[in-house]
This record gives structure tokens, sequence and C-alpha cells, in this order.
């Protein structure tokens, strides 16, 4: 229960609601449990002279306690299955917000299936928790202690009786509750690999038209969902198990009072109204005691949830805002310099950088060459700390990155990602993402930069065409060109590019940069690319060799050093000189 707990802060936030909650339930429990009252004293009627009138005025009583319990039955629902929603929503929003500003990291070594998991199937075990399970919760104690003290009124032996088989019924719910629990966890964790199998399969689905593997993926998920029906099976027979078993108890309960009570009837000490007002209290505690076996399910279950939702409440925030935050920085020049940087991605895995020490002027463009897996794309991942460095400091104009406030720094720096990433929604929403007002005018004008404009023209609702998931209805040129156009439209002081024209043909990469090159004048950028043309004019190139700086310098200085560059450089003008013989 310790990770329930947890959720004491969502509770006090509606404290008022629920304590009227649970005004109404004792409300609603004393209506209920005065007919069988009411029918004790008919039934002793029946035994001396009764009227037609009588019967009418017990009857009209009994009637009458049914609506007052009814009414504040409803109103029981009202405020605390309400509040369980208000609370999901609650958790939900938070559990956003926390996913949201949690580290690249974390999202690198967790699929997005196990995510979705958490949103989705845990948030519901706890909502279950918060609404049927303390409402039922609630009624059951209430609703025992009251009617266990009617009894106890009516005859203290009998209540003694009656209570016997409850001790049992502790030590049952107690060990299936632990069973309970276990086996939930076991299904959270089969339901996440499900979600992370279905996810991937969606985004994936033209790789597997592709490669006809269509079949082969069905017969994993066939597997996997196999084994999540096997577990929910598993406590499926539990549950199965219990409420019999609470039945039977409740059961034995009768039989006792029924046999002890029928024995004091016999000699004169008992009259038959009171054993069946004492039968229908037991028929009252039937539903709580079978309540709080379903409760004890949904208990269990939700605390399995809680945990797993907790371990993620419980992951830190390694980049943000701090108390070396310089609140006063509200813009930057573009100055950037790297001093004795090194990088690695884990503790346990090697550096992906090591001692980088470059200096990159404010207003000038630096390109970044290297062979696959040489540490470019981790290089430029420190600048707007999507990463934060091991060793050594990233500065902009003079100042730690690590104290520039992250809206301002992200804010201002403009990045093309290597994988182009567009969200289904229209093209205009696609290039303004991130900005509150922009113009058309300013969303056409970048799109112009980007050479994507005669693109858009071409498509049935212009900039306002929705784009299917992840842009598929877009081809991969397409996609590069309107990543480039967002970039542009938020008006940056530092533009990273990585590797953003590799989808491009040559001609149009042409295009691109002689607009580029405008839109660069007094801003800072930063080029990654393997094609010797797209980087040929930038003011200085370093090249990464096992993340370090092997050469660096401009063009003709690299080719004059015939090392890394200069191997690069013949190669794809030997590609050139094959392509225009064919």
């Amino acid at each position: 229960m310790k990770n329930l707990f947890t959720l004491k802060k969502y509770f006090l936030r509606y404290k008022a609601k629920l304590l009227f909650g649970v005004l109404f339930i004792i409300l609603s429990n004393a209506g209920s449990i005065y007919i069988p009252l009411i029918i004790k004293d008919a039934i002793n009627a029946l035994t001396s002279k009764i009227t037609i009138g009588v019967l009418i005025h017990y009857a009209v009583l009994i009637v009458s306690a049914s609506l007052f319990a009814g009414f504040f039955r409803y109103l029981i629902r009202q405020m605390i299955i309400v509040v369980s929603r208000e609370i999901e929503y609650d958790l939900r929003e938070d559990f956003w917000t926390h996913i949201q500003k949690l580290p690249m990291r974390y999202f690198q070594n967790n699929s997005t299936g196990n995510v979705m998991a958490h949103a989705t199937n845990d948030v519901n075990a706890v909502r279950s928790f918060l609404g049927p399970a303390v409402m039922y919760s609630t009624d059951t104690v209430i609703r025992l202690i009251i009617t266990i003290a009617v009894m106890i009124s009516l005859s203290p032996t009998l209540t003694f009786y009656s209570l016997i088989p409850l001790p049992f019924l502790s030590v049952l719910v107690y060990k299936i509750g632990k069973l309970i629990h276990e086996k939930f966890t076991l299904i959270q964790e089969k339901f996440s690999e499900l979600t992370t199998k279905a996810q991937e399969n969606f985004a994936g689905i033209r790789v597997i038209k592709s490669y006809v593997r269509e079949e082969n993926e069905i017969k994993q998920f066939k597997k996997l969902s196999k084994d999540y029906q096997n577990r929910n099976m598993e406590m499926i027979r539990i549950q199965a198990f219990l409420q019999p078993v609470l039945f039977l108890i409740t059961g034995l309960s009768v039989i006792i009072i029924i046999w002890f009570g029928g024995v004091r009837i016999i000699h004169g000490n008992f009259n038959l109204g009171d054993l069946t007002a004492f039968i229908a209290y037991l028929g009252i505690l039937t539903w709580p005691v079978i309540a709080f076996g379903w409760v004890i399910n949904m208990v269990q279950q939700a605390e399995a949830s809680m945990k797993r939702l907790n371990k993620i409440f419980a992951e830190p925030y390694e980049i943000k805002d701090d108390e070396k935050t310089n609140h006063s920085i509200k813009d930057i020049k573009g100055e950037i310099k790297f001093d004795n940087v090194s990088f690695r991605y884990n503790e346990n895995l090697r550096y992906v950088l090591k001692n980088i020490n470059l200096k990159i002027p404010a207003g000038t463009t630096l390109a970044i060459m290297g062979y696959t897996g040489e540490g470019k794309t981790s290089f430029i991942n420190l600048i707007p700390r999507l990463y934060d460095c091991i060793e050594g400091e990233v500065s902009i104009d003079g100042e730690n990155v690590k104290s520039i406030p992250l809206e301002i720094l992200r804010t201002k720096i403009g990045v093309v990602q290597q994988e182009s990433f567009l969200f289904s929604d229209t093209i205009a929403n696609n290039i303004t993402y991130g900005l509150r007002d922009i113009s058309q005018a300013k969303v056409i004008e970048s799109s112009r930069i980007a050479h994507f404009d005669k693109d858009v023209e071409t498509f049935p609702q212009g900039y306002e065409t929705i784009m299917g998931e992840r842009g598929i209805t877009l081809s991969g040129g397409q996609k590069q060109r309107a990543c480039l156009a967002r970039a542009l439209a938020i008006d940056p002081k530092i533009l990273i590019l990585d590797d953003s024209f590799s989808a491009v043909d040559t001609n149009t990469e042409e295009e691109i940069l002689k607009s580029l090159k405008e839109f660069m004048k007094n801003r800072t950028s930063i080029i990654i690319s393997h094609r010797i043309s797209t980087v040929k004019d930038a003011d200085k190139i370093i090249v990464l060799s096992e993340g370090e700086i092997a050469e660096q310098g401009t063009h003709d200085e690299l080719v004059a050093l015939d090392g890394i560059y200069a191997d690069l450089h013949y190669k794809q003008l030997l590609e050139k000189e094959l392509e225009e013989l064919n």
C-alpha cells in the first residue's frame, strides 16, 4: 500500500468533496440499516392484533427509508466517482508533464510502447482505486460498523457467533491479495511488451510490407497476445476462487445464526422478528464482504500500477533550470565554444566525444564531416542541451549553456534533425510548431527558402493539407524541406543542419544552399553532411574521427592536407565522374 500513499496530495486537493461523500455514505447506510428494524417490528406485530393501517404504516416507512438511502447513494457517486475522474485527470496531466521534461537518455533506454502502457493501463488501474475502490471500501467499513453495532444491540451473543468465520476471511483475503498483486504486476509488464510490439509494427508497416514479413509479425504478436492472455487467466482463476469462498463464509454465518437463533426462539428467549432482522443484517453484510474481495482486487492492481508510475515519477530531470541558471539572459548572439569537452551516453559505454576544443565565432558557418558513427550528431546535441557533456564545458557568448534558461536557449536554436519528424497535422501547423503568433507570409517565406513552397502548391488544400502520421504522405526530400522550413520559421540565432539534405537531390540541394546564404548572414550555422559540395563554402570545416577533431580548416586547406577530408573529396569527385559517364 506504500505506493498508493503517494496519492495523498490528490485526495487533499479534493478533501471537501470527499468528506461530503463520506457523510452521504453514512446517511445512505443509516437508511438501509433502518429497514430491517422496521421489518422486525412489523413481524413482531403479526403475533398480536394488527390492522391494515398498521401494515400500511410499516410499508410507508420501508419505502421512505429506501428512498432516503437511494437518494444519498446517488449523491455518493456524484461526489466520490466524479472526484476520481478529476484526480485521474490531474494524475494523467502530471504524468504527461513529467514525461515531457525527462531527458533524452530516458527515452533512449525505454520503449515508446512501455511509456504508452503507463499512460493508459496503469493510470486507468489507479483510477479504479480512486473511485470504486475508495467508495466501496469506505462504504464497507461504515456499513460494517453500523450494522454490527445494531446487531449487538439486538443480541451480543448471536453477533459473536455470526462473526466467528471473519478471522478466516481476513487470512484468506491477505494471502489472495498478495497473489493478485504479483500476478497483476506480471500482466502489466506483458501489456507493455504487447503495446511496444503494436507501436513498432504500426510505425514500421512500410518496412514489414516491403520485406513481406506480415505472417512473421502476426505470429510474434499472436505469441505475445497469448502470453498476455495466459497471465490474465492466472489472475482470473484466483479471482474466480475468491468470490465463491466469500459467499461460503457469509453463508456459514447465516447457518450459525439460524441454528442458535432458532434454539433461542424455541426456548422463548428470542422473537421471530428479531431473528428475521438478524438474518437481514447478515444479508446486508454479505455485499460489503463480497465488495471487500472486489476492492482487494482493485487495490492490489492499483498498487502494482502506482509502483510502476512512481518509478517514472522518481526519474530525475537531468537537464533543467536550477539555482545556477542566469534568468537575466534573454537572448543570445551565437558565439559557441567547446572547452575540453568529452561525452558518452552511459557510464558503461565508450566516449563518443573526447577532448573537443573549438571556438565558433558568432555569424560564421562551421561544417562537420567524418565517417558514420564518429560523434557528429552527439556534437551538435550538446549545444541545445539535449544532452549535457560529461567533462569540460560548452558555452555560448561566454556563458555556460547550463546557466542559460532552457527556454531561451532552445527557442534561439533551430535544429533540423537527421531523422525528419512531422506531426499528423496541417503543413502550416508543422512549420509553425513551437510558435504562438506567426503570419502566413512568414510561413510562405520559410517554405520558399527551404524550396518547399512549390511542393505545397501542388497539394489539395495547400498549407492546410493534413499530412499522415509522421508525414507519411510526403517523400523523404519533402519531409526534410518541411523540417527545414520549421527551423527557419523560428528565426534562430543558431541554425543546425544535421545531414538535412541526404534525401534531396544534388541540384535541389544547391538551390537550397543558395537561398540559405542570405538567411545565414549574421547567424551562426553548423552543417553536418557527407557531401563535400554541401560544406566546401563553410568558414571552417572540422573532421571528426573516433570522437576527436582529426582535421580542421577551410576546404582548400583540408584538401592540401591530404587526409580524411581529401580522401572523401577525391572519392566523391570520382563518383560524380562515373555518374556523368553513365
